[in-house]
Protein backbone atom coordinates (compact mmCIF):
# COMPACT_ATOMS: atom_id res chain seq x y z
CA UNK A 1 0.00 0.00 0.00
CA UNK A 2 1.43 3.44 -0.91
CA UNK A 3 2.57 5.56 2.04
CA UNK A 4 0.17 8.41 1.24
CA UNK A 5 -2.78 5.99 1.13
CA UNK A 6 -1.78 4.43 4.47
CA UNK A 7 -1.66 7.93 5.98
CA UNK A 8 -5.09 8.99 4.68
CA UNK A 9 -6.99 5.70 4.92
CA UNK A 10 -7.89 6.25 8.62
CA UNK A 11 -9.42 9.60 7.63
CA UNK A 12 -11.65 7.94 5.03
CA UNK A 13 -12.64 5.16 7.44
CA UNK A 14 -13.46 7.68 10.14
CA UNK A 15 -15.61 9.80 7.83
CA UNK A 16 -17.54 6.72 6.74
CA UNK A 17 -18.04 5.74 10.39
CA UNK A 18 -19.31 9.24 11.23
CA UNK A 19 -21.74 9.07 8.32
CA UNK A 20 -23.09 5.73 9.52
CA UNK A 21 -23.48 7.05 13.08
CA UNK A 22 -25.37 10.12 11.83
CA UNK A 23 -27.66 7.91 9.75
CA UNK A 24 -28.38 5.58 12.69
CA UNK A 25 -29.01 8.22 15.37
CA UNK A 26 -32.44 7.60 16.95
CA UNK A 27 -35.14 10.02 15.85
CA UNK A 28 -37.75 11.78 17.96
CA UNK A 29 -40.82 12.11 15.73
CA UNK A 30 -41.99 15.73 15.86
CA UNK A 31 -44.11 15.85 12.69
CA UNK A 32 -41.76 18.15 10.76
CA UNK A 33 -41.97 18.24 6.97
CA UNK A 34 -39.27 16.65 4.83
CA UNK A 35 -38.42 20.12 3.55
CA UNK A 36 -37.88 21.40 7.09
CA UNK A 37 -35.66 18.47 8.05
CA UNK A 38 -33.57 18.83 4.89
CA UNK A 39 -33.06 22.58 5.37
CA UNK A 40 -32.24 22.10 9.07
CA UNK A 41 -29.61 19.53 8.17
CA UNK A 42 -27.99 21.92 5.70
CA UNK A 43 -28.12 24.66 8.29
CA UNK A 44 -26.20 22.88 11.05
CA UNK A 45 -23.79 20.92 8.81
CA UNK A 46 -21.62 23.86 7.60
CA UNK A 47 -22.07 25.52 10.98
CA UNK A 48 -20.87 22.35 12.69
CA UNK A 49 -17.90 21.88 10.38
CA UNK A 50 -16.89 25.50 10.97
CA UNK A 51 -16.97 24.70 14.68
CA UNK A 52 -14.83 21.60 14.09
CA UNK A 53 -12.24 23.64 12.17
CA UNK A 54 -12.24 26.19 14.98
CA UNK A 55 -11.13 23.30 17.18
CA UNK A 56 -8.37 22.53 14.68
CA UNK A 57 -7.21 26.15 14.97
CA UNK A 58 -7.37 25.94 18.76
CA UNK A 59 -5.57 22.71 19.70
CA UNK A 60 -3.02 22.87 16.88
CA UNK A 61 -0.90 24.63 19.51
CA UNK A 62 -0.22 21.23 21.08
CA UNK A 63 1.06 19.77 17.79
CA UNK A 64 3.19 22.85 17.22
CA UNK A 65 4.70 22.30 20.68
CA UNK A 66 6.33 19.10 19.45
CA UNK A 67 8.20 21.13 16.81
CA UNK A 68 9.00 24.01 19.16
CA UNK A 69 10.54 21.50 21.60
CA UNK A 70 13.37 20.96 19.13
CA UNK A 71 14.23 24.68 19.04
CA UNK A 72 16.46 26.19 21.73
CA UNK A 73 14.88 28.93 23.81
CA UNK A 74 16.42 32.17 25.05
CA UNK A 75 17.04 30.66 28.52
CA UNK A 76 18.98 27.67 27.21
CA UNK A 77 16.05 25.25 27.51
CA UNK A 78 13.52 24.31 24.85
CA UNK A 79 11.52 27.10 23.23
CA UNK A 80 8.14 25.67 24.30
CA UNK A 81 8.59 23.35 27.25
CA UNK A 82 5.90 22.17 29.65
CA UNK A 83 6.04 25.41 31.62
CA UNK A 84 5.88 27.68 28.54
CA UNK A 85 3.04 25.65 27.04
CA UNK A 86 1.16 25.81 30.33
CA UNK A 87 1.44 29.60 30.44
CA UNK A 88 0.50 30.12 26.75
CA UNK A 89 -2.40 27.66 26.80
CA UNK A 90 -3.52 28.94 30.20
CA UNK A 91 -3.54 32.57 29.03
CA UNK A 92 -5.66 31.63 26.04
CA UNK A 93 -8.15 29.56 28.01
CA UNK A 94 -8.60 32.20 30.71
CA UNK A 95 -9.36 34.79 28.00
CA UNK A 96 -11.79 32.28 26.45
CA UNK A 97 -13.50 31.70 29.78
CA UNK A 98 -13.87 35.40 30.57
CA UNK A 99 -15.05 36.31 27.06
CA UNK A 100 -18.57 35.07 27.75
CA UNK A 101 -19.22 38.36 29.58
CA UNK A 102 -19.01 40.07 26.18
CA UNK A 103 -19.74 37.38 23.63
CA UNK A 104 -22.83 35.82 25.23
CA UNK A 105 -24.83 39.09 25.17
CA UNK A 106 -23.51 39.93 21.69
CA UNK A 107 -24.71 36.57 20.40
CA UNK A 108 -28.15 36.91 21.98
CA UNK A 109 -28.49 40.40 20.52
CA UNK A 110 -27.17 39.82 16.99
CA UNK A 111 -27.72 36.06 16.58
CA UNK A 112 -25.64 32.91 16.25
CA UNK A 113 -24.95 33.50 12.55
CA UNK A 114 -23.24 36.81 13.38
CA UNK A 115 -21.24 35.06 16.12
CA UNK A 116 -19.94 32.20 13.96
CA UNK A 117 -18.93 34.60 11.17
CA UNK A 118 -17.08 36.91 13.57
CA UNK A 119 -15.45 33.99 15.41
CA UNK A 120 -14.28 32.21 12.25
CA UNK A 121 -12.88 35.42 10.74
CA UNK A 122 -11.01 36.43 13.89
CA UNK A 123 -9.61 32.95 14.54
CA UNK A 124 -8.44 32.73 10.92
CA UNK A 125 -6.50 36.00 11.24
CA UNK A 126 -5.01 34.96 14.61
CA UNK A 127 -3.86 31.61 13.19
CA UNK A 128 -2.34 33.39 10.22
CA UNK A 129 -0.32 35.60 12.58
CA UNK A 130 0.85 32.60 14.64
CA UNK A 131 1.86 30.91 11.39
CA UNK A 132 3.98 33.90 10.36
CA UNK A 133 5.69 34.04 13.76
CA UNK A 134 6.34 30.28 13.62
CA UNK A 135 7.82 30.61 10.13
CA UNK A 136 10.22 33.33 11.33
CA UNK A 137 11.33 31.24 14.32
CA UNK A 138 11.73 28.01 12.35
CA UNK A 139 13.47 29.55 9.34
CA UNK A 140 15.31 32.23 11.36
CA UNK A 141 13.57 34.91 9.33
CA UNK A 142 13.04 38.61 10.08
CA UNK A 143 12.74 39.36 13.79
CA UNK A 144 13.96 35.88 14.78
CA UNK A 145 16.15 37.01 17.69
CA UNK A 146 13.53 39.40 19.09
CA UNK A 147 10.81 36.75 18.84
CA UNK A 148 13.02 34.14 20.51
CA UNK A 149 13.77 36.48 23.41
CA UNK A 150 10.07 37.25 23.92
CA UNK A 151 8.55 34.00 22.69
CA UNK A 152 6.23 33.23 25.61
CA UNK A 153 4.83 36.76 25.73
CA UNK A 154 4.32 37.02 21.95
CA UNK A 155 2.65 33.63 21.60
CA UNK A 156 0.56 34.17 24.74
CA UNK A 157 -0.86 37.38 23.24
CA UNK A 158 -1.54 35.83 19.83
CA UNK A 159 -3.06 32.67 21.32
CA UNK A 160 -5.22 34.75 23.67
CA UNK A 161 -6.42 36.76 20.64
CA UNK A 162 -7.23 33.50 18.88
CA UNK A 163 -9.12 32.17 21.89
CA UNK A 164 -11.21 35.33 22.22
CA UNK A 165 -12.62 34.73 18.74
CA UNK A 166 -12.74 30.97 19.33
CA UNK A 167 -15.12 31.60 22.21
CA UNK A 168 -17.84 32.64 19.75
CA UNK A 169 -17.94 29.08 18.37
CA UNK A 170 -19.83 27.17 21.06
CA UNK A 171 -22.10 30.14 21.76
CA UNK A 172 -22.94 30.41 18.04
CA UNK A 173 -23.69 26.74 17.41
CA UNK A 174 -25.92 26.41 20.47
CA UNK A 175 -27.68 29.72 19.79
CA UNK A 176 -28.48 28.82 16.17
CA UNK A 177 -29.61 25.29 16.93
CA UNK A 178 -31.73 26.38 19.90
CA UNK A 179 -34.05 27.90 17.31
CA UNK A 180 -34.19 24.73 15.19
CA UNK A 181 -34.46 21.87 17.76
CA UNK A 182 -37.29 21.17 20.23
CA UNK A 183 -36.16 20.31 23.75
CA UNK A 184 -37.21 16.66 23.20
CA UNK A 185 -34.71 16.40 20.31
CA UNK A 186 -31.80 18.05 22.02
CA UNK A 187 -30.35 14.94 23.58
CA UNK A 188 -29.69 13.68 20.08
CA UNK A 189 -28.36 17.12 19.19
CA UNK A 190 -26.05 16.76 22.19
CA UNK A 191 -24.74 13.62 20.48
CA UNK A 192 -24.21 15.60 17.27
CA UNK A 193 -22.45 18.31 19.29
CA UNK A 194 -20.13 15.66 20.76
CA UNK A 195 -19.41 14.29 17.28
CA UNK A 196 -18.49 17.75 16.00
CA UNK A 197 -16.18 18.30 18.97
CA UNK A 198 -14.62 14.91 18.32
CA UNK A 199 -14.05 15.67 14.64
CA UNK A 200 -12.42 18.95 15.62
CA UNK A 201 -10.10 17.12 18.02
CA UNK A 202 -9.24 14.67 15.25
CA UNK A 203 -8.47 17.51 12.84
CA UNK A 204 -6.40 19.27 15.50
CA UNK A 205 -4.18 16.33 16.42
CA UNK A 206 -3.98 13.98 13.44
CA UNK A 207 -4.51 16.35 10.51
CA UNK A 208 -2.20 18.90 12.11
CA UNK A 209 0.33 16.11 12.69
CA UNK A 210 0.26 15.28 8.97
CA UNK A 211 0.57 18.97 8.11
CA UNK A 212 3.60 19.29 10.40
CA UNK A 213 5.18 16.19 8.87
CA UNK A 214 4.69 17.13 5.21
CA UNK A 215 4.44 20.94 5.12
CA UNK A 216 6.22 22.24 8.21
CA UNK A 217 5.52 24.16 11.41
CA UNK A 218 4.03 27.36 9.99
CA UNK A 219 1.37 25.44 8.06
CA UNK A 220 0.05 23.92 11.29
CA UNK A 221 -1.50 27.36 11.79
CA UNK A 222 -1.95 28.35 8.13
CA UNK A 223 -4.11 25.37 7.11
CA UNK A 224 -6.90 25.96 9.69
CA UNK A 225 -6.80 29.66 8.77
CA UNK A 226 -7.49 28.75 5.14
CA UNK A 227 -10.23 26.24 6.05
CA UNK A 228 -11.95 28.77 8.32
CA UNK A 229 -11.89 31.35 5.54
CA UNK A 230 -13.53 28.87 3.14
CA UNK A 231 -16.27 27.96 5.60
CA UNK A 232 -16.83 31.62 6.47
CA UNK A 233 -17.94 32.13 2.86
CA UNK A 234 -20.18 29.03 2.97
CA UNK A 235 -21.79 30.14 6.24
CA UNK A 236 -22.63 33.55 4.79
CA UNK A 237 -24.82 31.92 2.16
CA UNK A 238 -26.21 28.92 4.06
CA UNK A 239 -26.58 29.48 7.83
CA UNK A 240 -29.73 31.14 9.19
CA UNK A 241 -30.70 31.82 12.81
CA UNK A 242 -34.33 30.63 12.64
CA UNK A 243 -36.48 28.51 10.32
CA UNK A 244 -38.54 31.58 9.39
CA UNK A 245 -35.43 33.24 7.94
CA UNK A 246 -35.07 30.24 5.64
CA UNK A 247 -38.67 30.48 4.46
CA UNK A 248 -39.98 27.76 6.81
CA UNK A 249 -42.64 27.61 9.49
CA UNK A 250 -41.92 28.67 13.07
CA UNK A 251 -41.69 25.74 15.50
CA UNK A 252 -42.40 25.29 19.22
CA UNK A 253 -39.21 24.69 21.26
CA UNK A 254 -40.41 23.63 24.72
CA UNK A 255 -37.49 25.27 26.54
CA UNK A 256 -37.30 27.83 29.32
CA UNK A 257 -38.24 30.80 27.09
CA UNK A 258 -40.74 29.08 24.80
CA UNK A 259 -43.87 31.22 24.84
CA UNK A 260 -42.05 34.28 26.18
CA UNK A 261 -43.13 36.98 23.71
CA UNK A 262 -42.06 39.91 25.86
CA UNK A 263 -39.22 42.30 25.08
CA UNK A 264 -35.65 41.08 25.42
CA UNK A 265 -34.30 41.68 28.89
CA UNK A 266 -31.07 43.68 29.33
CA UNK A 267 -27.96 41.51 29.42
CA UNK A 268 -27.16 42.51 33.01
CA UNK A 269 -30.60 41.34 34.16
CA UNK A 270 -30.25 38.04 32.28
CA UNK A 271 -26.82 37.49 33.85
CA UNK A 272 -28.31 38.15 37.27
CA UNK A 273 -31.08 35.63 36.56
CA UNK A 274 -28.54 33.03 35.48
CA UNK A 275 -26.34 33.59 38.53
CA UNK A 276 -29.38 33.14 40.80
CA UNK A 277 -30.49 29.98 38.99
CA UNK A 278 -29.19 27.06 41.07
CA UNK A 279 -29.46 24.58 38.19
CA UNK A 280 -27.48 26.69 35.73
CA UNK A 281 -24.81 27.50 38.31
CA UNK A 282 -24.54 23.82 39.32
CA UNK A 283 -24.08 22.91 35.64
CA UNK A 284 -21.44 25.64 35.33
CA UNK A 285 -19.41 24.26 38.26
CA UNK A 286 -19.72 20.71 36.91
CA UNK A 287 -18.38 21.98 33.60
CA UNK A 288 -15.52 23.74 35.40
CA UNK A 289 -14.48 20.26 36.52
CA UNK A 290 -15.02 18.95 32.98
CA UNK A 291 -12.73 21.63 31.59
CA UNK A 292 -9.92 20.62 33.93
CA UNK A 293 -10.32 16.88 33.30
CA UNK A 294 -10.87 17.00 29.53
CA UNK A 295 -7.77 19.04 28.77
CA UNK A 296 -5.64 17.36 31.44
CA UNK A 297 -6.06 14.22 29.34
CA UNK A 298 -6.12 15.67 25.81
CA UNK A 299 -3.24 18.11 26.15
CA UNK A 300 -0.90 16.17 28.41
CA UNK A 301 -1.06 12.47 27.55
CA UNK A 302 1.01 13.05 24.39
CA UNK A 303 3.67 14.97 26.31
CA UNK A 304 3.79 12.28 28.99
CA UNK A 305 4.19 9.54 26.36
CA UNK A 306 6.90 11.41 24.48
CA UNK A 307 8.94 12.63 27.42
CA UNK A 308 8.96 9.33 29.34
CA UNK A 309 9.45 7.20 26.23
CA UNK A 310 12.93 5.98 27.21
CA UNK A 311 11.43 4.32 30.30
CA UNK A 312 7.84 3.44 29.33
CA UNK A 313 8.03 3.12 25.55
CA UNK A 314 4.62 4.74 24.97
CA UNK A 315 5.62 7.12 22.18
CA UNK A 316 5.27 4.53 19.39
CA UNK A 317 2.24 2.80 20.92
CA UNK A 318 -0.96 2.46 18.89
CA UNK A 319 -2.78 4.93 21.13
CA UNK A 320 -0.17 7.66 20.89
CA UNK A 321 0.35 7.16 17.14
CA UNK A 322 -3.40 7.48 16.51
CA UNK A 323 -4.26 9.84 19.37
CA UNK A 324 -6.51 12.20 17.39
CA UNK A 325 -8.46 9.43 15.67
CA UNK A 326 -9.00 7.48 18.89
CA UNK A 327 -10.06 10.62 20.76
CA UNK A 328 -12.52 11.25 17.96
CA UNK A 329 -13.97 7.75 18.17
CA UNK A 330 -14.17 8.00 21.97
CA UNK A 331 -15.89 11.37 21.72
CA UNK A 332 -18.39 10.13 19.13
CA UNK A 333 -19.25 7.12 21.28
CA UNK A 334 -19.58 9.33 24.37
CA UNK A 335 -21.80 11.84 22.59
CA UNK A 336 -24.05 9.24 20.98
CA UNK A 337 -24.43 7.16 24.15
CA UNK A 338 -25.09 10.23 26.31
CA UNK A 339 -27.60 11.78 23.92
CA UNK A 340 -29.48 8.56 23.28
CA UNK A 341 -29.74 7.65 26.97
CA UNK A 342 -30.83 11.17 27.88
CA UNK A 343 -33.75 11.31 25.44
CA UNK A 344 -34.82 7.65 25.46
CA UNK A 345 -34.09 6.45 29.02
CA UNK A 346 -34.15 9.52 31.26
CA UNK A 347 -36.94 11.50 29.55
CA UNK A 348 -34.65 14.28 28.22
CA UNK A 349 -33.07 14.85 31.62
CA UNK A 350 -29.35 15.65 31.39
CA UNK A 351 -28.30 15.26 35.03
CA UNK A 352 -28.51 11.44 35.29
CA UNK A 353 -26.34 11.03 32.19
CA UNK A 354 -23.76 13.48 33.54
CA UNK A 355 -23.70 11.59 36.87
CA UNK A 356 -23.25 8.24 35.15
CA UNK A 357 -20.35 9.51 33.04
CA UNK A 358 -18.74 11.31 35.98
CA UNK A 359 -18.82 8.01 37.85
CA UNK A 360 -16.78 6.53 35.00
CA UNK A 361 -14.33 9.45 35.22
CA UNK A 362 -13.91 9.11 38.98
CA UNK A 363 -13.18 5.38 38.76
CA UNK A 364 -10.77 6.04 35.88
CA UNK A 365 -8.93 8.79 37.74
CA UNK A 366 -8.48 6.65 40.87
CA UNK A 367 -7.18 3.72 38.82
CA UNK A 368 -4.87 6.04 36.91
CA UNK A 369 -3.18 7.26 40.11
CA UNK A 370 -1.86 3.73 40.62
CA UNK A 371 -1.51 2.66 36.98
CA UNK A 372 -0.30 5.70 34.99
CA UNK A 373 3.02 3.94 34.31
CA UNK A 374 1.34 0.83 32.89
CA UNK A 375 1.46 0.15 29.12
CA UNK A 376 -2.36 0.24 28.91
CA UNK A 377 -2.71 3.72 30.44
CA UNK A 378 -3.51 5.14 26.98
CA UNK A 379 -6.66 3.02 26.73
CA UNK A 380 -7.68 4.10 30.23
CA UNK A 381 -7.48 7.81 29.38
CA UNK A 382 -9.46 7.18 26.19
CA UNK A 383 -12.32 5.72 28.27
CA UNK A 384 -12.13 8.79 30.50
CA UNK A 385 -12.20 11.01 27.39
CA UNK A 386 -15.33 9.22 26.19
CA UNK A 387 -17.01 10.07 29.48
CA UNK A 388 -15.93 13.70 29.72
CA UNK A 389 -16.78 14.57 26.09
CA UNK A 390 -20.19 12.97 26.63
CA UNK A 391 -20.75 15.19 29.68
CA UNK A 392 -19.58 18.28 27.82
CA UNK A 393 -21.97 17.64 24.94
CA UNK A 394 -24.84 17.02 27.36
CA UNK A 395 -24.31 20.09 29.52
CA UNK A 396 -22.63 22.80 27.43
CA UNK A 397 -24.24 21.72 24.16
CA UNK A 398 -27.72 20.76 25.39
CA UNK A 399 -28.60 21.71 28.97
CA UNK A 400 -27.42 25.28 28.34
CA UNK A 401 -30.17 25.88 25.75
CA UNK A 402 -32.72 23.86 27.76
CA UNK A 403 -32.45 26.00 30.88
CA UNK A 404 -31.33 29.25 29.26
CA UNK A 405 -33.99 28.97 26.55
CA UNK A 406 -33.55 29.92 22.90
CA UNK A 407 -33.98 33.59 23.80
CA UNK A 408 -31.05 33.60 26.27
CA UNK A 409 -29.02 30.68 24.89
CA UNK A 410 -26.01 32.88 24.10
CA UNK A 411 -25.58 34.07 27.67
CA UNK A 412 -26.40 30.62 29.12
CA UNK A 413 -23.90 28.69 27.00
CA UNK A 414 -21.38 31.52 27.37
CA UNK A 415 -21.62 31.30 31.14
CA UNK A 416 -21.38 27.50 31.18
CA UNK A 417 -18.68 27.23 28.52
CA UNK A 418 -16.84 30.05 30.22
CA UNK A 419 -16.60 27.92 33.35
CA UNK A 420 -15.30 25.03 31.20
CA UNK A 421 -12.35 27.11 30.06
CA UNK A 422 -11.77 28.75 33.41
CA UNK A 423 -11.29 25.20 34.67
CA UNK A 424 -8.96 24.51 31.77
CA UNK A 425 -7.00 27.68 32.43
CA UNK A 426 -6.53 26.89 36.11
CA UNK A 427 -5.42 23.38 35.17
CA UNK A 428 -2.93 24.73 32.65
CA UNK A 429 -1.32 27.23 35.01
CA UNK A 430 -1.24 24.58 37.74
CA UNK A 431 0.46 22.03 35.50
CA UNK A 432 2.95 24.67 34.34
CA UNK A 433 4.18 24.69 37.95
CA UNK A 434 3.76 21.10 39.16
CA UNK A 435 4.79 19.08 36.08
CA UNK A 436 8.48 18.31 35.49
CA UNK A 437 10.62 20.51 33.27
CA UNK A 438 12.24 19.53 29.97
CA UNK A 439 15.90 20.03 29.13
CA UNK A 440 18.01 19.40 26.01
CA UNK A 441 21.56 18.06 25.94
CA UNK A 442 24.15 19.40 23.47
CA UNK A 443 22.93 16.93 20.83
CA UNK A 444 19.34 18.15 21.15
CA UNK A 445 18.08 15.07 23.02
CA UNK A 446 15.54 15.37 25.81
CA UNK A 447 16.96 14.95 29.32
CA UNK A 448 16.10 16.01 32.86
CA UNK A 449 13.20 15.48 35.31
CA UNK A 450 10.51 15.16 32.60
CA UNK A 451 12.00 11.86 31.39
CA UNK A 452 11.40 10.13 34.74
CA UNK A 453 7.78 8.79 35.01
CA UNK A 454 7.65 9.06 38.81
CA UNK A 455 7.93 12.86 38.46
CA UNK A 456 4.54 12.86 36.67
CA UNK A 457 2.47 11.57 39.62
CA UNK A 458 0.82 14.99 40.14
CA UNK A 459 -0.80 14.62 36.71
CA UNK A 460 -3.31 11.87 37.64
CA UNK A 461 -3.57 12.75 41.34
CA UNK A 462 -4.95 16.21 40.52
CA UNK A 463 -7.83 14.67 38.52
CA UNK A 464 -9.39 12.73 41.43
CA UNK A 465 -10.91 15.62 43.45
CA UNK A 466 -12.30 17.27 40.30
CA UNK A 467 -14.00 14.02 39.25
CA UNK A 468 -15.46 13.58 42.73
CA UNK A 469 -16.88 17.12 42.85
CA UNK A 470 -18.36 16.72 39.36
CA UNK A 471 -20.07 13.45 40.35
CA UNK A 472 -21.59 14.87 43.54
CA UNK A 473 -22.95 17.96 41.74
CA UNK A 474 -24.31 15.94 38.81
CA UNK A 475 -26.30 13.83 41.27
CA UNK A 476 -27.82 17.02 42.69
CA UNK A 477 -29.43 17.93 39.34
CA UNK A 478 -30.50 14.42 38.35
CA UNK A 479 -34.21 15.39 38.29
CA UNK A 480 -33.89 18.85 36.71
CA UNK A 481 -35.95 19.64 33.59
CA UNK A 482 -36.80 23.00 31.99
CA UNK A 483 -40.31 24.45 32.20
CA UNK A 484 -41.70 26.37 29.24
CA UNK A 485 -43.59 29.64 29.71
CA UNK A 486 -46.54 28.05 27.89
CA UNK A 487 -47.54 24.44 27.45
Amino acid sequence: MPTWLREFLPILILLVAVGIVFARLPRIEMGYSARFLSRRRWNWLPLGLTYAFLYMGRYNLKVAKYAFESLPGADGGVMMGNDAFGVIFGAGTIVYGASFLINGPLTDRFGGRFAILLGAAGAAVANLLMGLVSWSLWKQGPGHELLTANFVMVFSVLYALNMYFQSFGAVAIVKVNSGWFHVRERGVFGAIFGILISLGIYFAFDWSGLVLKYLGLAWVFMVPAILLAIFWVIDVFVVRNHPEQAGLEEIALGDATDGDDGPRLPAAKVFAMMLRNPIIMTIAIIEFCSGWLRQAIMQWYGSFAKQTDAVLGLRDSFVNENWGMLLCVAGIMGGVVAGTISDHVFGSRRGPVAALLYGVMLIGAVVMVFAYQQPWVGWLVLVMSLAVIGVHGMLSGTASMDFGGSKNAGIAVGLIDGFVYLGTGLMSFTYAVILPKEQLDTAGNLIGPATEPSNWSAWPISMVPLALVGLVLALRIRNAKPKAKTA
